[in-house]
């Protein structure tokens, strides 16, 4: 078989059959077809699409391309979250440890970050100490002791996504409906939990700009789980703005652990909770899920959620001071505020405008070899909706180099939109599919 033939018939528009997709997926994976073929059949699927049979079979298949982790050493139903991607989300750093406080066993594994800011392995490195690489068994007795670990992504879980995933980033080829399912439900499918909740994001900084496209990637990823025999459900949240106030990778630890104390931004706290309800529900914790979320507000509550976060830190080898002293999270060395210029209420915080801004700071990567500081980013002090007065501060801007946040502000100036009139905000969550 030849790999410009398949580039072609994927350009040209065609369907492709297992043995091309297998094809493209293996060779790859073996380093037999170089980054530069990769990067065109990637975006040949961007503009020309696949059905769903050859998502099935590109998930199938790179799935396939590694190891399969078995959990069945950890005791109850593992239930794994994963969300699409967004502006700000951190909701695994406060769900998982909500949902484990539930008595549901959270055996996670996840990624770095693809495109705007870091993912949350990028956000748990900020944490002084803490290790994403731990071995397998070690992995499941933590998850058994403690009842929750969050890991990397190891070369032996679908490596073929690996590799996509990182080419993805650096060649605007991300918000593709297949690829995003292919890479999620690879991983998840290949990581060994029993239950798989995805939260599907929609609006102006997710990969799905319409609730109408987000619902089709949901329906697609929770036909495709249950299809593996795991009880798989979706929930679709909005993006339209950063979600909580924090983005970047130390100042969103901040941000999670003051959601755990019961004191953070209402959205973020609001989801996060849904979330972990979900979980707890999925988990067969919790008869319903409105019954999970109850009990996943109560955990948070009465620092219950809070002490399995800190239970997950000492495991790996963090430093659990950080929870009450967060001045030891990486620290920027330069910083720069924006203003509001006129009174008004705040219209439109644009959330991929914003993303491009904390890309600037140095929160994300711009190419897949490029360091994430991970210091820098914007925090958030108005959201959509709050009224300002001439010279409030909308945000500050932190990070390394002064020409860089330059940079972001003037990205911002672009993202931030001020009325005259109030403003309504939008749901936080659109649709649940179960």
């Amino acid at each position: 078989m030849n790999t410009v033939d398949v580039i072609t018939r994927k350009r040209d528009g065609s369907a492709l059959n297992a043995e091309e997709i297998r094809y493209m997926v293996d060779g790859y994976t073996a380093g037999d077809i170089p980054d530069y073929q990769m990067s065109a059949f990637l975006m040949a699927v961007y503009f020309q699409g696949m059905n769903e049979e050859e998502t099935i079979l590109l998930t199938k298949y790179m799935k396939e391309s590694g190891d399969t982790v078995d959990l069945s050493g950890i005791r109850g139903i593992k239930v794994d979250k994963h969300s699409t991607g967004g502006v700000g989300d951190k909701t695994t750093l406060i769900a998982g440890p909500a949902a484990a406080a539930c008595g549901v066993p959270v055996a996670k594994m996840s990624g770095r970050g693809l495109g705007f800011t870091g993912g949350t392995i990028d956000k748990l490195g900020a944490i002084p100490g803490f290790q994403t690489a731990v071995e397998e068994q070690d992995f499941i007795g933590q998850v058994n002791e403690k009842g929750i670990a969050v890991i990397g992504q190891t070369g032996h879980i679908a490596p073929a996504d690996k590799k996509i995933y990182a080419l993805r980033d650096v060649t605007a080829t991300v918000d593709n409906l297949s690829l995003i399912t292919s890479s999620v439900m690879s991983k998840k499918l290949a990581s060994g939990s029993d239950a798989i909740l995805l939260d599907v994001k929609c609006g102006n900084g997710a990969f799905m700009q319409t609730k109408e496209e987000a619902e089709k990637l949901a329906r697609l990823m929770v036909k495709i789980g249950r299809a593996h025999g795991k009880k798989t459900m979706a929930v679709i949240s909005d993006m339209n703005q950063p979600l909580g106030c924090a983005i970047g990778n130390a100042l969103e630890v901040k941000e999670a652990i003051e959601v755990l104390r019961g004191n953070g931004p209402e959205d973020i706290s609001e989801l996060s909770a849904a979330l972990a309800g979900m979980m707890a529900y999925l988990g067969e914790k919790a008869a319903t899920p409105e019954e999970g979320i109850t009990m996943a507000k109560k955990k948070i509550a009465d620092g219950s959620a809070l002490q399995k976060f800190r239970d997950m830190v000492e495991s790996q080898g963090g430093d659990p001071r950080i929870i009450e002293d967060t001045a030891l999270l990486p620290q920027a060395e330069a910083e720069l505020t924006f203003l509001a210029d006129r009174d008004g209420c705040i219209e439109e915080i644009h959330a991929r405008k914003m993303g491009l801004a904390s890309q600037h700071t140095g929160a994300g990567r711009e190419r897949k070899e490029d360091e994430i500081d991970l210091a820098a980013g914007i925090l958030l002090y108005k959201k959509v909706g709050d009224f300002v007065q001439k010279g409030d501060v909308i945000c500050k801007i932190y990070g390394k180099n002064i020409k860089k946040l330059e940079k972001a502000l003037e990205e911002i100036k672009n993202a931030v939109k001020i009325s005259e009139n109030p403003v309504n905000c939008n749901s936080l969550i659109h649709e649940v599919i179960q």
